[in-house]
């Protein structure tokens, strides 16, 4: 569910402020544990390491994610596939 229009998209200040300071095509990794955030076209270009609740998953920002959260590229679960004894000879014989 998105914010309401009048109070328009939440972004961090802080990180915000981290990201013009850096000069254009920078490749230092900001990070960030706000995954709340929304991705603005002023990040397009930079990696944001967004925490995924361990660790910090680079994310290189590109055009298409304006408008998207930055939670949305880090995931926060490691699946592990199902089965036993049958999934794992599909997998040997692929």
């Amino acid at each position: 569910m998105s914010r309401s229009l009048k109070k328009g998209p939440y972004i961090n200040q802080r990180l915000l402020n981290k990201i013009k300071d850096l000069k254009p095509g920078d490749k230092t990794t900001i990070k960030a544990w706000d995954r709340s955030c929304t991705v603005t076209p002023e990040m397009v270009g930079f990696t944001i390491g967004v925490h995924n609740g361990r660790q910090h998953f680079p994310v290189y920002i590109v055009e298409n994610m304006v408008g998207h959260k930055l939670g949305e590229f880090a995931p926060t679960r490691k699946f592990v596939s199902h089965g036993g004894k049958m999934a794992k000879t599909q997998a040997k014989a692929k």
